[in-house]
């Protein structure tokens, strides 16, 4: 069976993309997913535990939409945008200490907070600004099976409420607008002779239509991987990647005078890593920098994240 400590105190928001800002959405650019943010250390792993899983995790991201490139936002068609997204959100975990026919179980829910600076730096549209609650998000079941005590796989369907502070006339959005269904893969491979773990989550993200705007985000697929080797005093170093591809056209008067505005993008960076214990409780911590080095009809730029958790057994 999994080894408890080793699997659970690492489980940090198990194969939930606490890396969404709500503000930047494929009808302003860029969607839920930040590159690189959505896979997890042991997200393909589910634990046959009873635990309670407590995340706290930041993103910055800083990226910019060239002059040369237009998007729909705001109500209206336009390019040369600067975004900066603060992105904090608490996020719990339970794992259901059920086994059946070898499958575990896990559910969850988070809350975000986001602040968010937008800015056309040509000057055709206001600068905005503002700290607001984005779109809750919660899992109501995600399912586990071990293959053999090295290979492992997860399935779960995240659902985004559209609950967050939306105005279709501002530039500084932290919600969408938009209930979104995620139905997400997520495999582990484990290396104990090396200590090496690889994760690979992919996810497809299907959007309601914007009632406010008219407007409807095509699917999103988004690929994350990591590699990660460990060390004996708790530390880890690794690498992590994205890739974000619009699948179809979006639809709706102004993606029709944008011919659909397909876009992805990609992006790779280093990650660190480190688990122990406070007094009796498993923590883990994680801190990922992705260099989004290519983007079509996507804001291009960089992201960071740092993550805390902690698991009350």
């Amino acid at each position: 069976m999994i080894e408890r400590d080793r699997i659970a105190k690492p489980l940090a928001a198990l194969m939930l993309s606490i890396a969404s800002a709500g503000a930047l959405a494929t009808e302003g650019g860029v969607g839920r997913p930040i590159t690189g943010q959505q896979v997890t250390p042991y997200g393909g792993i589910i634990p046959p535990t009873d635990d309670w899983i407590i995340t706290l995790a930041t993103i910055y991201y800083q990226g910019s939409l060239g002059a040369s490139k237009t998007i729909p936002v705001a109500g209206t068609i336009t390019a040369g945008l600067n975004y900066q997204v603060m992105y904090t959100i608490v996020n719990a975990v339970h794992t259901w200490g059920i086994t059946e026919a070898g499958w575990n179980f896990a559910s969850s829910f988070g809350v975000p907070l986001q602040y968010t600076n937008a800015s056309s730096f040509h000057g055709l549209l206001p600068s905005d600004h503002g700290t607001q609650f984005a779109d809750l998000f919660f899992t109501p079941i995600a399912a586990g099976y071990h293959f053999t005590k090295t290979d492992h796989i997860a399935l779960s369907v995240q659902i985004y409420a559209p609950t967050g502070a939306y105005n279709p006339d501002r530039l500084a959005n932290a919600g969408q607008n938009t209930w979104t269904f995620t139905p997400t893969v997520a495999y582990t491979k484990l290396l104990p002779a090396e200590n090496i773990e690889l994760t690979a989550n992919y996810g497809v993200e299907f959007y309601t239509p914007n009632d406010k705007t008219g407007y409807h985000n095509a699917p999103v697929s988004v690929l994350d991987l990591l590699a990660l080797k460990r060390f004996s005093n708790g530390w880890g170093v690794g690498i992590v990647g994205g890739w974000i591809q619009q699948l179809g056209s979006d639809s709706g008067n102004l993606a029709n005078l944008l011919d659909g505005a397909e876009g992805n993008s990609v992006g790779l960076g280093p990650m660190v890593t480190w688990s122990g214990k406070a007094f009796s409780t498993p923590v883990s911590a994680t801190l990922r920098w992705v260099n989004e080095f290519s983007a079509t009809n996507r804001p291009k730029g960089n992201v960071v994240q740092l993550s805390l958790t902690a698991t009350f057994q």
